[in-house]
């Protein structure tokens, strides 16, 4: 499923998600100028892995997802190359790094330096049968007065001591991604894509006018063979009666998602040479500011 919480983004092959609630191809992130690369990247590798699309078969529906890095890098260099999407492809693993790596090198989440997030959350149904809800977000968005730690408004000290206390236009991003293995189907997964919003909130983010805040959710439990043998396709349901724990699971990761692409990230010097601190060096410096 896809689920748009507000739409001012450039994300690429949401329209067919949510028509046939089946995904075909990894899901690429970048910067906003770097989304037709992507495409044109993640295309060829999928043509080069199946030689019956476009051919025997039919084309493929390539999924990338951007935030707009422009505030710290150079964006109008267009430096994102095919060969970047192509190392990327080929090193994605069950291990990768946090912070600001990769398409969150260039990201700033609460005026403080963010990046690439990820947390889960394991979900015990009758006390036997366990799944897990995994969360990766691309973190782009925000006000520093807003931002809330475990319900603690931190970012307002932290705003006096940065001097980020003038409210700008929200024109920040975050793009998330769930997955999980529970049998859930694509109306489900839109139900939980949609409790995406209730972690982004915990942090203090409030999907302003000029946000593109995208979430993608899939479960791993039922496989869409493209070539099916028979003309029905079985497929396992969770009851609705018990998806309120992977509605809390999808808040929980999503809230320690975001703090934790704030942790991982170092500061960065941004493209005017301007020292772009992460959370911890600012916390820092707050704590080495208060009396002692």
């Amino acid at each position: 499923a896809a689920y748009v919480i507000n739409g001012f983004g450039k994300s690429v092959g949401l329209v067919q998600i949510d028509e046939l609630g089946t995904l075909e191809t990894p899901i690429v992130m970048t910067n906003t100028f770097g989304v037709g690369t992507a495409v044109n990247a993640l295309t060829k590798w999928m043509l080069k892995a199946n030689p019956e699309i476009g051919d025997t078969t039919s084309t493929v529906n390539p999924v990338v997802a951007e935030c707009n890095d422009g505030d710290v890098s150079n964006i109008r260099k267009m430096r994102i190359t095919e060969d970047d999407v192509n190392r990327t492809l080929k090193d994605a693993d069950e291990t990768f790094e946090e912070g600001a790596v990769g398409s969150g090198r260039g990201m700033m989440c609460y005026d403080l330096k963010g990046g690439i997030g990820s947390a889960s959350r394991v979900v015990t149904v009758d006390d036997k049968h366990q799944y897990t809800v995994g969360a990766l977000v691309m973190t782009n968005y925000g006000y520093l007065t807003d931002f809330i730690v475990n319900g603690m408004p931190i970012g307002e000290p932290l705003a006096k001591l940065l001097a980020e206390t003038k409210q700008k236009e929200e024109k920040g991003s975050i793009i998330t991604v769930l997955a999980t293995d529970a049998p859930l189907n694509a109306r489900q997964l839109k139900r939980m894509a949609k409790r995406a919003t209730v972690g982004i909130n915990r942090t203090g983010g409030y999907i302003g006018n000029g946000s593109g805040e995208i979430v993608f959710a899939f479960s791993t439990a039922n496989q869409v063979d493209h070539f099916p043998t028979t003309d029905f396709d079985t497929v396992t349901r969770f009851n609705d009666n018990k998806i309120d724990l992977f509605f809390r699971a999808t808040a929980a990761s999503v809230d320690e998602s975001v703090l934790s692409s704030m942790v991982h990230a170092e500061s960065v010097v941004d493209r005017k040479g301007r020292l772009r601190l992460n959370l911890t060096d600012a916390c820092e410096q707050l704590v080495a500011q208060q009396p002692q």
